[in-house]
């Protein structure tokens, strides 16, 4: 086996990391996963704070007996706590950082699987560019991937909250699938995202010049409802995309998204996150073919969340009723940057209150980014301090791509909104994990 390891170089089956099942679990009673003397898990969302207040509110886990709080040390508890009791409420405290792949990539390769074979294989000289790849090592790739998929991914039950213990607490690794369920709270994590150890070569991709596609975001939500999403640190850490090998002329991209909301997904509040050094980050809506599910739906307040060195999608809306303010962006001179607002088929984008920061020469039309006809409203948003009309800078330097303002609705469900020029003042000090206050 010659797998791709970016997670350390242990052999052992894949078997090791799933099939865990005499696990200790710490019950912890009501015991504080603390900010200040408070216990989090315990918290829900305020009435009116974005999206996910609407109807009964979101209070994730918050009324679970003794026997439903835990706290966990390791990825195999982990696991075993969210599939405890079903869908009452459970409250689980991460401690420290637990590692979905620690025995790294290696572990899920399928006997045979080759990567040096794989690239000799579908080198484009050998392939081409005018058919998918097919034969032995692409089923033993998409094998690999398989057993990787089934030991990476934890399924978030309904009535749940998970809470991050003090500083430094998260997932490296994982992909926390919240798929088709209700009430859910996020907080206080560091969530480094998933590395795609066995990405697939599609020669067929980027106007047949081909590319390196991959699987697994930090976070889904798909087709749920009442989702809180507050105070984590989402990023590529220890993996950025700079440090990814190419091959047949093309990074050999290993990441997918941060966080992203779809599938008829509502009512999701996303609020004090700190989203760092990704590329695709956030997606609202995942094909403009999935109005049957997401027409009405997608609803989603993001506020006084950081994003720093993303490149674009932060986010990119389809369908959906998106309200951003108060939000900080910041734009450096030597990063990849796309875009900052997506506006994709039938969004709804109401954007408004958000500070970008940007060095010399980073084009300030970038912030918007169309891909479908859809109005949206910008206004009051600052860059660099002045007062700035995205809409019009947009048309103005993008003539070929002119944008309509007026997204049709306006936010009801706001908390404060500050002032635009206090905002990076405000967000930088108070987004991410281990902020709270």
């Amino acid at each position: 086996m010659n797998a791709q390891i970016w997670h350390g170089h242990a052999t052992r089956s894949a078997a090791v990391l799933v099939g865990c099942t005499a696990l200790v679990l710490g019950l912890t009673g009501t015991g504080a996963a603390q900010a200040g003397g408070r216990d989090l898990g315990r918290e829900v969302l305020a009435a009116g704070d974005g999206w996910a207040s609407q109807g009964a509110g979101t209070t994730g886990g918050s009324a679970a007996d003794a026997a439903h709080v835990y706290t966990v040390t390791t990825w195999a508890e982990f696991r075993q706590a969210l599939a405890d009791g079903g869908s009452a409420p459970k409250i689980i405290k991460v401690k420290g950082m637990i590692d979905a792949v620690s025995e790294g990539c290696a572990a899920f390769a399928a006997e045979g699987y080759d990567f040096q074979r794989y690239l000799a294989d579908y080198d484009p000289a050998v392939w081409g560019h005018d058919t998918p790849v097919s034969g032995p090592q692409e089923d033993l790739r998409a094998a690999s991937a398989a057993h990787q998929d089934k030991a990476i991914k934890a399924n978030v039950p309904a009535n749940t909250t998970i809470v991050g213990l003090g500083k430094g607490s998260g997932i490296l690794g994982g992909s926390l699938q919240i798929k088709g369920v209700d009430n859910v709270i996020l907080r206080n994590l560091t969530v480094e995202a998933p590395v795609d150890c066995f990405p697939q070569w599609d020669p067929t991709d980027d106007n047949k010049t081909g590319a390196w596609n991959s699987e697994y975001d930090g976070v889904v939500v798909y087709g749920s409802t009442h989702v809180w999403i507050d105070h984590n640190t989402l990023t590529d850490g220890r993996y950025p995309d700079s440090s990814l090998p190419s091959y047949f002329g093309k990074v050999y991209q290993q990441h997918d998204g941060l966080l992203d909301v779809v599938r008829g997904a509502n009512h999701v509040t996303v609020s004090w996150n700190s989203f760092e050094d990704h590329d695709k980050t956030m997606l609202i809506g995942n094909s403009d073919s999935a109005g049957a599910d997401d027409t009405g739906k997608l609803k989603v307040t993001l506020h006084h969340n950081r994003f720093e060195g993303i490149v674009e999608r932060a986010p990119r809306v389809r369908f959906g009723q998106v309200d951003s303010y108060n939000n900080h962006f910041v734009v450096t001179k030597d990063q990849n940057f796309g875009y900052v607002f997506g506006i994709g088929a039938s969004s709804q984008l109401y954007a408004t209150h958000n500070a970008l920061s940007s060095a010399p020469g980073v084009s300030v039309g970038k912030a918007l980014k169309k891909w479908n006809e859809a109005p949206l409203t910008a206004e009051h948003n600052f860059v660099n301090g002045k007062l700035t009309d995205l809409i019009a800078v947009h048309n103005a330097e993008i003539p070929g791509e002119v944008l309509q303002s007026g997204a049709g609705w306006t936010p009801t469900l706001r908390t404060k909104v500050d002032n635009p020029r206090a905002v990076p003042g405000i967000v930088d000090h108070r987004a991410g994990a281990g902020r709270l206050r």
